[in-house]
């Protein structure tokens, strides 16, 4: 298939990293919050090794922070997410599915409250902005919402920690799985969190400071050596393996939480007020028709980008296929589908049509084990 280069205007943005990343030698992006996001420098593969066992350096500034201050701030946090944050703390960075009046997915953000009337939503691939601004305006409240200056960096893999203590000291050995605190680094204090985009453990740095935030990009990789940190960006078999969820690809619109697993998240039983809450009640008493489950597919390459992939058995469509890649771990494609709930079974065999060629694969559990 004859690729197309990305030509940038004002609708896509640069990041404030995107010349040191071009420096790094980027092989391509993709575009996301209407921005320029890495996807590799080598090859997804060499990436997915080195990711599992080093350390990497990302440029993940598309994950855009929109941020909510003012005296009915919490009102309209919890509007927009059908998880509990009436007890939400500083500190803790909260998981949250976004809904519409439907039920209907809109985004799966990080919440960050900072402040008792301030709060952070640093959002996946969507206009949450709009989002909040429509439902502040609709009902009057008192709020004041805009996209924050913020670019993040994401320090991930296995080596991930003894890179960071390097940098800003022993202390951060003390930040908890999705916990967030302030560090400093060259007398410049950063927001970071433990989290990050992959399953090998990491931090999300947060950057107010361009000025600063090139300096420490350029300090990480004059240290890093020692540790093998390269750049790099979300892995798309990384993330796959992992069960990890991305908004626009295996979920959107059209899905609600209870279809995407995100059960927990969802509060029904509380006295939370959010929209959509009514819907979901009445699909969880009905029951979800399909649900985002695991594939493992016979294959070693394929392509999503020439429209749906339908996985079928005796002639039945089974389900979509949403995100798939070569697995060099399972030697096999891999792959994420939303699957009709009676063939959501362990083990269940479909056949699917790639390339011309009809291959047989079999449904699994997320993650992929």
């Amino acid at each position: 298939m004859k690729k197309f280069p990305i030509a940038k205007s004002r609708r896509i943005r640069s990041t404030s990293f995107s010349k040191r990343v071009e420096s790094h030698g980027v092989k391509a992006y993709t575009v996301y919050n209407h921005m320029l996001l890495p996807t590799f420098f080598t090859s997804l593969e060499e990436e997915y090794h080195h990711l599992k066992q080093h350390v990497q350096l990302w440029d993940v500034s598309v994950q855009r922070e929109i941020e909510i201050s003012g005296s009915d701030s919490s009102e309209l946090v919890q509007l927009m997410t059908c998880r509990d944050l009436s007890n939400a703390k500083p500190g803790i960075c909260y998981y949250a599915p976004l809904v519409d009046l439907y039920g209907g997915l809109i985004n799966d953000p990080l919440i960050y409250k900072l402040e008792t009337n301030k709060w952070r939503v640093c959002i996946a691939d969507s206009d949450v902005l709009l989002f909040a601004k429509g439902i502040a305006e609709s009902r009057s409240l008192n709020v004041k919402i805009f996209e924050a200056k913020i670019d993040i960096l994401a320090v991930q893999g296995p080596k991930s920690l003894k890179l960071m203590k390097k940098v800003f000291g022993e202390k951060i050995s003390d930040l908890k799985f999705f916990r967030f605190d302030f560090f400093e680094f060259n007398n410049i204090k950063y927001l970071i969190s433990r989290s990050g985009y992959s399953k090998q453990g990491g931090y999300e740095i947060h950057i107010e400071n361009l000025e600063a935030g090139l300096d420490l990009y350029d300090h990480f990789f004059k240290i890093g050596s020692e540790f093998n940190l390269k750049p790099g960006a979300p892995n798309l078999i990384e993330r796959i393996e992992g069960g990890l969820l991305s908004y626009g690809n295996d979920m959107d619109i059209g899905d609600n939480p209870l279809e995407c697993g995100f059960d927990k998240y969802v509060n029904l039983e509380s006295n939370i007020v959010f929209l959509g809450k009514e819907n979901l009640i009445r699909i969880k008493k009905e029951g979800i028709k399909k649900k985002l489950m695991g594939v493992k597919i016979e294959g070693k390459s394929i392509s999503l980008t020439e429209g749906k992939l339908m996985l079928n058995s005796n002639n039945q469509e089974l389900g979509e296929l949403r995100s798939a890649a070569y697995s060099p771990k399972f030697n096999k494609i891999v792959g994420i589908a939303m699957v009709k709930k009676d063939f959501c079974k362990i083990n269940e065999k479909f056949q699917i049509k790639l390339d011309n060629s009809i291959v047989s694969g079999e449904i699994c559990n997320l993650p992929i084990i």
